[in-house]
């Protein structure tokens, strides 16, 4: 069975192996089923399917070494599953950092506005109004935004750095905002403020 991936947005990838100008094994997805190279059949050995939080795009990627444990990571998401936000999250774990990123736009918003707006136009035939939702909804829910990461400090004591994302035109980068300090502590610190005013007022300690 040949390898395929359907993302956030619904879109399905399906993977192809190719060749680079030395002649090694190149892995890549794409949307067209008759994309170029071959199709694979089995997951190759050593990789992993990634999508990326920001734009949902699909990558195979060599696997790495894990610094975040499963507890901390499902620490996080479960933290950000508690927020009644009406923006989304995601959690990515990648190296010595997990990020969370945020929906660039109000999906729930958009939904509620676009099925009123779409129970004013005429249907075509067969076509069903939740389904018309679901698939807008999937889209818009596509994009997302680093806003908040933990980065690991000490891998016997685990103690971790705190960093939020700076949109200020020129100085767009990641900025300090506390630690080291201890994995829960730090975490149900910022988290919560996530999607608030007092999110992008949080003093640099």
């Amino acid at each position: 069975m040949a390898v395929d991936y359907t993302n956030r947005a619904g879109q399905i990838y399906h993977l192809f192996e190719g060749k680079t100008p030395t002649g090694k094994p190149r892995y890549f997805f794409s949307s067209r089923e008759n994309g170029k190279g071959v199709r694979v059949e089995k997951m190759p050995e050593g990789y992993e399917v990634y999508e990326h939080p920001e734009n949902a795009q699909v990558f195979l990627r060599k696997k790495r070494p894990r610094l975040i444990t499963d507890i901390e990571e499902q620490f996080v998401k479960k933290q950000v599953a508690s927020l009644q936000r009406s923006r989304r999250y995601l959690v990515d774990c990648k190296d010595e950092k997990i990020t969370i990123y945020e929906s660039t736009i109000d999906p729930d918003y958009f939904e509620s506005s676009f099925a009123g707006l779409l129970s004013q136009l005429p249907h075509f035939s067969g076509q069903k109004t939740g389904d018309a939702i679901a698939a807008a909804g999937r889209f818009v829910d596509k994009n997302y935004s680093a806003v908040l990461r933990f980065s690991l400090q000490d891998k016997v004591t685990r103690t971790f750095y705190a960093e939020r994302f700076c949109f200020r035109g020129s100085i767009d980068d990641w900025r300090y905002l506390a630690g080291p300090d201890k994995f829960a502590s730090i975490v149900t610190k910022y988290v919560p403020l996530l999607g608030t005013d007092d999110f992008y007022e949080a003093p640099y300690f």
